[in-house]
């Protein structure tokens, strides 16, 4: 008899070991590799698919037959004590269930899941998922009970879903990929690129109004042909009267073509003629939107206005690119990014260096939601212009201002504090 409570009590530890390990391994399992041996036709992961499409039924399913094996075999443990030892038993039985509990049915196999939680998920999934069925009307009772104390006291939290989004986990998964090794820092930066393309808006990364190379359809031809010749870019945008009125972009290769025609008789040329109808795009458009009109017009360049029609700048499929790829160049770009390691840890930057730009450089997190240049979040955080000399400290960084001209910060210097 005696042998025969102990055998229920080892047994009834080891199914509470599986219950332990089932719960570590399920949840730590590695979600896209287990969809990707669905996809194979691995049915084993298809049942750990199908056990993890009701977590909160899964838990609630292991929590009810874990509790109650350990019961039980506490409940064993403690008649069997007690039949030997009598009162005292109770004590003796409390020590060695907690012992035994704790390290056989606990840490171990827990220990054990947390190190091959993939592997210990497809080799529990057969057994645990009849389980889950089989439970399935005493998890359905309890959360009928739990919402009704929840209602008792006046709230519905048990009712509200606390839905983590697939951009943050993801971008979560890259982060901590990154520090612990499995990313490089480029594949990181590229990732986290692409996320961000629902995120930031054309304003983000266009070239701002006052950088803008741009052709005056009144000069003459000799003047505009020397002007698109001697410029790294291959359109141009073309404006008449103003400015700001923007009336064609000049493609070099439509101009060569132009040329051509004309047995390069520049006099002969008039611009406007082929110049392209300019292409106009709000500041709010999202860059993933903004990609997607690129491909789907076969374009390559837009205008970018605000809410009043207002040029603001102009964006390039290049642009867009950039922001998942890193800086593109080739033999005919200016290579100035602005950014300038000193030896003692800091980086003089000019203001003008997008804070994005800065941050993929040197692997900083300076926050880019009120401001897109780096003159611009020391403005913004200082809530004032500053005066060459003067430094400020936020967000971990030092920022000393070098140079101002009128109203614009051209240069700082960035000192991450430790």
């Amino acid at each position: 008899m005696i042998w025969l409570l102990i055998l229920c009590i080892l047994l009834l530890l080891l199914i509470s070991a599986f219950f332990s390990s089932s719960e570590t391994a399920l949840t730590a399992a590695s979600k896209a590799r287990i969809l990707a041996l669905e996809t194979d036709g691995d049915h084993k992961a298809k049942l750990v698919n199908k056990l993890l499409s009701n977590r909160k039924k899964l838990i609630s399913s292991i929590l009810i037959g874990n509790n109650l094996v350990n019961i039980l075999a506490s409940s064993l443990a403690t008649s069997l004590f007690l039949s030997e030892f009598g009162s005292a038993g109770v004590a003796y039985a409390t020590i060695a269930m907690t012992i035994l509990v704790v390290i056989f049915a606990e840490v171990l196999p827990k220990t054990y899941a947390i190190t091959k939680p993939d592997e210990t998920a497809l080799i529990f999934a057969p057994v645990l998922r009849p389980i889950v069925v089989t439970l399935t009307p005493f998890t359905r009772a309890i959360d009928w009970v739990i919402i009704k104390i929840f209602h008792l006291f006046g709230s519905d939290l048990a009712e509200k879903a606390n839905l983590i989004s697939a951009h943050d986990e993801l971008r979560g998964a890259i982060q901590l990929h990154h520090k612990e090794g499995g990313v490089v820092k480029n594949d990181k930066d590229m990732l986290g690129g692409v996320l961000d393309l629902k995120e930031l808006d054309v304003s983000d990364v266009m070239v701002h109004r006052t950088k803008i190379v741009s052709l005056n359809a009144d000069d003459s031809a000799e003047e505009i042909v020397d002007q698109i010749l001697t410029s790294p870019f291959t359109r141009l945008p073309l404006w008449q009267d103003d400015s700001d009125n923007i009336v064609g972009v000049v493609h070099a290769k439509d101009l060569l073509r132009e040329l051509s025609t004309l047995d390069f008789d520049i006099s002969k040329l008039d611009i406007q003629q082929f110049a392209s109808k300019p292409w106009f795009v709000p500041e709010s458009t999202r860059l993933q939107d903004q990609l997607n009109a690129f491909l789907r017009r076969k374009a390559h360049f837009a205008l970018v206005v605000d809410e009043y029609g207002e040029v603001m700048g102009l964006v390039t499929l290049e642009d867009i690119l950039e922001e998942i790829v890193g800086e593109i160049a080739d033999e005919h770009d200016l290579e100035v990014s602005g950014v300038h390691p000193q030896s003692d840890g800091s980086v003089n930057v000019e203001g003008s260096v997008p804070i994005r730009d800065l941050n993929r450089h040197m692997d900083w997190s300076l926050p880019d939601d009120e401001a897109t240049t780096i003159a611009g979040l020391v403005i913004h955080e200082a809530q004032t212009i500053p005066e060459p000399g003067q430094a400020f400290t936020f967000h971990g960084y030092r920022f000393h201002v070098l140079r101002k001209h009128q109203n614009k910060i051209t240069s700082l210097s960035v000192h991450p504090l430790e």
